[in-house]
């Protein structure tokens, strides 16, 4: 008999399709290739790849007979590698934007950028630089540590609970005088960090490098001319940096340690901040809102859904499916072939999950599914499900939001009469 190895075609092509009922007991034994070589399952549940990190069971195969083929609510944690800096030879310093207290893309991908600063010529992790995030206000995200934050600086005064950039610019100055960072990073944002850190160059008399996308050896590349062209410029000490300038932390953990500040002298500023406006959600343009309910063909009752899009203060978007069938205006199509959104929080009611909208909701933090098919693309995608039929969901998440503002106005009610 030969001793060649013969393979089995049908068994392989079984053990690479994991949605083939066969296929878990096909992957247990080896698998061997053309050459008769052992090959890695890249596939398998367990799996460490080259980044370190652990393949996790989403299929829902490893849950016992009554959950069925529902995944399992409680998915292996992933323990990332600590990332320390014991004595920084130097700092990064970054800014925050913080919309609501917690981090946005933006602050990630601005994070990430700071990181390759601060590893640039670094061997080991006991050398090279630290990234230090200064937040102000209000904090909400506990995720600092796996965005890629080495030291915190945290100051929530009362007075930064508004539109105050003179303070923050005053603030940040001190600051920097004190850690003499090497690197100072910005968000060119609408949401302060883009007039923060110009007001910051003026008062350093530094000339920042603005529009900055990538980074080179000693240079980086901004964007000029409304984006129509690329500046190649030396690499700068004080730099405001778009979005998707890098690739975010994600295979490491960091320290996150809070560095103490003492609390500085009130600038008497010329601004003033007359509180926020409240303004229709739905003249708010879909590609900067920052809460978005939107529909799809599992809508039955429209008006419901207007209805809850008011009650949320939510704005309102739709698929492709309910703009062809008329249900929705063209404006507020979400996807790759209408508008890519950044949402927040983005609820998707009754949408299944083509990949063009999926697409389109790459960039939100938060989505929350509503759909009577558990195994839908969007239900896989969400950070939140509620399995059932969208009318009865939406009626009881009125019905909880209403007694919500009905038990704050009473509360308040009785606070104003005392």
């Amino acid at each position: 008999m030969s001793e060649l190895f013969r393979r089995d075609p049908r068994a392989q092509w079984i053990a690479r399709n994991r949605l083939h009922p066969m296929h878990q007991a096909l992957v247990i034994g080896p698998v061997f290739g053309p050459s008769g070589l052992l090959r890695k399952n890249l596939h398998i549940i367990g799996f460490i790849g080259p980044n370190g990190l652990k393949r996790i069971d989403r299929s829902g195969a490893s849950n016992d007979s009554e959950q069925g083929s529902r995944r399992s609510a409680t998915a292996s944690e992933v323990i990332l590698p600590l990332h320390q800096v014991i004595e920084p030879a130097f700092y990064v310093v970054v800014v925050l934007d913080l919309v609501s207290g917690r981090l946005n893309g933006h602050d990630k991908d601005t994070l990430g950028l700071a990181q390759q600063l601060a590893n640039r010529n670094c061997g080991n992790d006991n050398g090279g630089g630290a990234v230090v995030a200064i937040a102000f206000g209000e904090l909400k995200d506990d995720s600092l540590d796996k965005a890629g934050v080495d030291r915190l600086i945290h100051i929530n005064d009362e007075q930064y609970a508004h539109y105050n950039p003179e303070q923050r610019c005053n603030d940040l100055q001190g600051i920097i005088a004190e850690l003499d960072p090497q690197h100072i990073l910005l968000p060119d944002s609408i949401n302060g960090g883009g007039d923060l850190g110009r007001r910051l160059a003026a008062a350093m008399k530094q000339r920042p490098a603005c529009g900055v996308w990538k980074l080179n050896d000693d240079s980086v590349v901004c964007r000029g001319s409304a984006g129509k062209s690329d500046i190649t410029r030396p690499l700068s000490k004080l730099m405001l940096v778009m979005e998707e300038c890098s690739e975010p932390v994600s295979e490491t953990r960091h320290e996150n340690i809070e560095i103490p500040q003492k609390s500085s002298r009130l600038v008497d500023g010329k601004l003033l901040d007359q509180g926020n406006i409240s303004v229709d959600p739905n003249a708010i343009p879909l590609a900067e809102a920052g809460f978005i309910l939107s529909g799809g063909n599992g809508i039955n009752d429209w008006a419901q859904f207007h209805h809850t899009a008011s009650v949320l203060g939510a704005t309102e978007g739709a698929s492709r499916v309910a703009v062809d069938d008329g249900n929705m205006p063209r404006e507020r199509q979400v996807g790759a072939t209408g508008t890519w959104v950044t949402a927040q929080v983005y609820i998707a009611v009754g949408i299944s999950g083509a990949i063009q909208h999926m697409q389109g909701i790459g960039q939100c933090d938060k989505v929350v599914a509503i759909n009577t098919d558990e195994g839908c693309d969007m239900v896989k995608r969400a950070d939140i499900s509620a399995i059932g039929d969208s009318t009865e969901i939406l009626a009881r998440l009125v019905e909880l939001v209403e007694q919500r503002k009905l038990a704050k106005q009473t509360i308040n009610e009785g606070t104003s009469n005392e």
